[in-house]
């Protein structure tokens, strides 16, 4: 794969702060990916992460499918979601990216974003939609974009479609592994960082199918418990960037450090917070046997290379948090309708065919399933280049 198509850089007129643009790819000249807003966000992140949307895009590339697969991008933006000055901020890099909004990116909610809180902002500096550069290839943009919005409007247990699809992804990816190992649900322990979007909604569907939760770590510490957690309990009690209420905490219950999330007793470690969580140094103390990647380049290639050198599993983030990216389109497209069943259906025989697919080629090549799911992409994007085009 060769440089990214297109890099930006924005600073702010207002504070000085700076805003990124990266299209890695255009497939019949559309792009796609989420707007990250986290302090410390850089050029290069952002870059990573748009590379990693053109893999998305790809691995969920189905020929009898209605769904096009697009090219990926991402944005970013370098400040804390809790400034007071970062709704504004927001509203003036929207305004700032509307032409490419308007003719090859389409966005949405990522790290430090709601999707709410985007379409907001995107109407704020007039645009019509965060999406709205896919319209042309929609075969009827009218019952498409009704079709999306009776989608975000549903909702199971009082908790969005939109904010479970990805979770069902990443639970699909965990189980899907268990079963190819011959390891059984119940008494399969699992610790998760984060317990936003993402990461609740993974941890909900891990419990209901038998998996425990032992422990799971906010911006506060980490909540353990070995005997497992209340997950329901703990969702109840987040607030809207996924902190955890402690007064809600049963007996029982540990308060620990930040980073001990990492090497408690469990079988299974979810980062689904920030980028760089596992590094060369904390990856020492982690004993679990498989790492499911929910957040965007949590963990570092050198310390992936330390954990698979001693038998731990990575599966990376590109297969088992494409859910979310592939449920929008999967519905704008009308490969499926605004139903939450029928969404997690595809969800789930989507994800688990993908992470087959990679482990029986890691297995094939004798390598890691990240090399497995570059291997998968490389073997379609010429497909998808000659039938729909790059830079068109």
């Amino acid at each position: 794969m060769t440089a990214p198509l297109m890099s930006l850089t924005w600073t702010d007129h207002v504070t000085g702060r700076q805003g990124f643009l990266v299209v890695d790819r255009l497939v019949r000249g559309v792009s796609s990916g989420g707007l990250r807003m986290r302090p410390g966000c850089t050029l290069d992140e952002v870059a990573g992460l748009a590379r990693g949307m053109t893999m998305k895009e790809a691995l969920h590339y189905d020929p009898e499918g209605r769904y096009i697969p697009l090219g990926g991008a991402k944005g970013g933006i370098d400040c804390d979601p809790q400034d007071p000055a970062s709704y504004g901020l927001l509203v003036r890099y929207l305004r700032a990216m509307r032409p490419y909004i308007e003719s090859f990116w389409t966005t949405g909610e990522d790290l430090g974003l709601t999707q709410d809180l985007v379409d907001r902002a995107a109407a704020e500096a007039g645009l019509v939609s965060s999406i709205q550069a896919v319209y042309p290839l929609l075969d009827d943009e009218t019952e498409a974009r009704r079709r999306l919005s009776d989608a975000f409007a549903v909702e199971v247990d009082g908790i969005g479609l939109d904010e479970l699809v990805g979770g069902c992804g990443v639970a699909e990816s965990v189980l899907a592994a268990l079963d190819r190992a011959g390891v059984p649900y119940a008494g399969t322990r699992v610790a998760v960082q984060g317990l936003g979007t993402m990461g609740g909604a993974t941890a909900r569907f891990l419990t209901r199918a038998g998996l425990s939760i032992v422990a799971v770590a906010d911006i506060k510490g980490t909540v353990a418990n070995p005997a497992g957690l209340d997950v329901d309990a703990l969702l109840a009690a987040r607030d809207a960037y996924g902190t955890v209420d402690r007064s809600a905490l049963r007996p029982g219950d540990l308060e620990l450090p930040g980073e001990d999330w990492l090497s408690v007793e469990a079988e299974v470690l979810v980062p689904a917070a920030v980028s760089y969580a596992i590094d060369t140094t904390n990856q020492q103390g982690i004993t679990a046997r498989w790492i499911v990647e929910a957040a965007n380049m949590p963990v570092l290639p050198e310390a992936e290379e330390l954990l698979s050198a001693r038998g731990v599993t990575v599966l990376p983030d590109v297969v088992v948090n494409s859910g979310t990216n592939a449920w929008w389109w999967w519905t704008l497209f009308g490969d499926i309708g605004a139903d939450a069943d029928e969404a997690f259906a595809h969800t789930r025989r989507s994800m688990r065919a993908l992470i087959d697919r990679m482990l029986a080629r890691a297995e094939a090549d004798g390598t890691t399933p990240r090399a497995a799911a570059h291997a998968i992409v490389d073997d379609r994007l010429p497909v998808i280049a000659e039938r729909f085009g790059w830079y068109r």
